[in-house]
């Protein structure tokens, strides 16, 4: 198989000048790059370039996939909206980790898998797209993003047994779209995203009264509301999310302390997976003596439509075998099958195997044929 790697970096807040955009061109001459974001795959050679350090130079999203089982997304968020003590409890590990710049936090996550998806089709397009979203998500105050990242930690062992679970967030059993598909992109293990999510609140949809936020708004000093109507012009993309962040103070979905530890996640994790393989193997069960009911039924209605003529069925089975073709020899077994099993039912067993004697002697110089009878026991 031959390598496969894929690259795509977003611009979310504001779009790269054309210096910035110069820069990257001088790195790559093939990548698909705008004003917006930076685009390339590779089968051989790689990135002439820090991701990391464009993270922080240039991009608000990142993200990377490898045909040898390797899966990476960064986010970076203005620090306005989430500070470096927010990520730091969440993200405790080499699968997900986070660092501040002077005026960003970036979240690093990683998936690995040495043995593969056989299924998994190594196209990175549009994946970034499905979980941009849960970044704006993230902004607004939503704080299950990080819980996943943590969980991603626990679930590749970098986190040690006895460590306390961090504040569980709210919304973790009803995840957004975008979570959903980060959820995916990283594999995290499903049956330890729903240990987790039982300790996990509904998430609270918590709109302020037009008049709260009047007052709120007119109580602020004018100083303060010229600097917000200068970033508003400017087009600062997280400035609602802030503004509601102050106006709510204590974010209306804060996370809860549980008391769980990781060992114990990961104990109830294997439990919850041990008894759906234990469910699946009784369903599996119960279809396939289903199936062999049915099977059983269809063969008993059809001997009794072949008991009444069963000189019919065996001229039949001579046609059959005159014409010398291998799939009428397949088909003359199964009708033969069928005869065995009606004459063990009537109790002329000894008249079938006289029958067969005799059609194996007439034709012993059809190897073929005798080889398929061998094989069905009609001997």
């Amino acid at each position: 198989m031959s390598e496969y790697q894929y690259y795509e970096f977003v611009a979310v807040d504001r779009p790269l000048t054309s210096v910035q955009q110069r820069e990257l061109r001088a790195l790559s001459t093939r990548a698909r790059i705008t004003a917006s974001s930076f685009v390339n795959d590779y089968q051989w050679g790689d990135l002439k370039g820090d991701p990391r350090e464009w993270m922080q130079r240039y991009f608000d999203a990142f993200l990377y996939l490898a045909n040898w089982g390797t899966h990476r997304v960064a986010l970076r968020l203005p620090v306005t909206v989430l500070d470096a003590g927010t990520a730091a409890p969440y993200c405790v590990g080499r699968s997900a980790c986070s660092w501040a710049t002077r005026t960003h936090v970036i979240l690093d996550l990683h998936s690995e898998d040495e043995e593969g998806d056989e299924d998994e089709e190594y196209d990175g397009a549009g994946r970034l797209a499905a979980i941009l979203p849960a970044r704006a998500e993230l902004a607004a105050g939503d704080r299950r993003l990080l819980y996943l990242a943590w969980l991603l930690c626990v679930q590749n062992r970098e986190v040690t047994d006895g460590e306390p679970e961090p504040p569980v967030p709210p919304g973790l059993g009803d995840l957004s779209g975008p979570q959903r598909a980060l959820v995916d992109f990283l594999r995290l293990d499903p049956d330890l995203l729903a240990v987790a999510a039982e300790r996990s609140a509904p998430l609270k949809e918590k709109a302020p009264s037009g008049a709260a936020l009047s007052r709120w708004v007119t109580a602020l000093p004018e100083a303060e509301k010229d600097d917000l109507v200068v970033r508003l012009v400017r087009g600062d993309a997280h400035l609602r999310s802030e503004l509601l962040a102050r106006f709510h103070g204590a974010a209306p979905n804060e996370g809860v302390r549980t008391g769980r530890t990781v060992g114990e996640l990961l104990a109830s994790a294997e439990e919850r997976w041990s008894r759906r393989q234990q469910l699946a193997q009784q369903r599996e069960a119960a279809e396939r003596e289903r199936r062999e009911r049915a099977a059983a039924a269809a063969r008993e209605q059809r001997l009794n439509v072949l008991a009444d003529r069963q000189e019919q069925e065996w001229q039949r089975v001579d046609a059959m075998i005159e014409t010398k073709r291998p799939k009428e020899y397949d088909a003359a077994v199964v009708l033969l099958s069928d005869l065995k099993a009606l004459a063990d039912r009537e109790g002329d067993a000894e008249v079938f195997r006289q029958r067969i004697r005799l059609l194996r002697e007439q034709h012993a110089r059809k190897p073929s044929l005798l080889d398929r009878l061998d094989r069905a026991g009609l001997s």
